[in-house]
């Protein structure tokens, strides 16, 4: 009964991360890749000794191929982004860094191609909130009293956002600091996230549903409580083992995957947090909300 008893602090705690999410997103942004902005993608790999990073970067600043965003790649390599570029300007750029290197791969996108990822991105976006608005309210059909099953919906929709929204938050303040880019892995992660996350909501939900049908507990605040008493320590059991995983995957996996790791992380976290501490909560709010505009 702790959680539904301080339920107050926890939704605050849960506003405030998002609110600041929200900031960092407005003032610092999100740097799309090349995925979505169009451009090429040039990873090379030195045989022998990989050059400073900073000499690479003069030495391409040379050609004038404008902005560029240069990360390594492994132990002895880099991978350059840039506009796109054509391949007379692709051979000055492999001539530009030395002898010494292999080009590992070359990849051109077309500016109209990433403006048709945006539109699928958030066309999937979309369709999977709705799918799972859609699953809950239909699950839930039968629950009517003492909250509507539609509220049920209505709070795992503010759940997904909390859970996404954070997560995009931290990457906002990362991308301004590494100049980490947003590419499909990353969509693909934040669509992961809102499956990954409703799923805990689902659970807890449905525990409260049984508690409601069974009718052990005199209030609905008592159900609620004694309910995340009995599931919370098998959720939080189930994401940390994930979690740890993922941060296998982060801190040993290859570079390619990191930002991929690092969301789900993120969203595996605040999705168990949502489910405990802000989830259940919001339906005591609800239910008092309700209770106050019968009386």
């Amino acid at each position: 009964m702790f959680i539904i008893k301080h339920k107050k602090v926890f939704i605050i705690i849960s506003a405030f991360l998002v609110l600041f999410s929200v900031l960092s997103i407005i003032f610092t942004g999100l740097k799309l890749g090349i995925d979505f902005k169009g451009g090429s993608l040039t990873e090379v790999e030195y045989k022998t000794a990989l050059i400073d990073q900073k000499t690479v970067e003069n030495e391409i600043k040379s050609l004038g191929l404008g902005e560029m965003l240069i990360q390594p790649e492994g132990t002895m390599g880099y991978s350059i982004k840039t506009k796109q570029i054509n391949e007379k300007e692709r051979a000055s750029l492999i001539s530009a860094l030395g002898s010494d290197i292999t080009e590992k791969s070359f990849t051109s996108v077309g500016p109209s191609v990433g403006a048709e990822l945006i539109r699928k991105s958030i066309i999937a976006f979309i369709l999977v909130a709705l799918g799972i608005i859609f699953w809950i309210a239909f699950s839930f059909r039968k629950v009517s009293k003492p909250v509507s099953s539609w509220k049920y919906g209505f709070i795992a929709i503010i759940t997904l956002v909390h859970d996404v929204m954070i997560p995009v938050g931290a990457f906002a303040l990362l991308s301004s600091v590494y100049g980490t880019e947003i590419d499909t892995l990353f969509v693909v992660a934040v669509l992961t996230v809102l499956g990954l996350s409703v799923s805990d909501t689902i659970v807890v939900f449905d525990r409260i549903r049984e508690n409601i049908r069974i009718g052990h507990f005199k209030t609905f605040e008592e159900t609620v409580g004694k309910s995340l008493e009995q599931v919370y320590t098998r959720s939080i059991a189930t994401s940390s083992t994930v979690i740890i995983a993922l941060l296998a995957l982060t801190f040993f996996g290859p570079a390619s995957t990191r930002v991929f790791s690092m969301m789900l992380t993120a969203g595996m976290f605040f999705g168990t947090y949502s489910s405990i501490f802000l989830a259940s909560p919001l339906l005591v709010v609800f239910n008092n909300l309700q209770k106050k505009k019968t009386k």
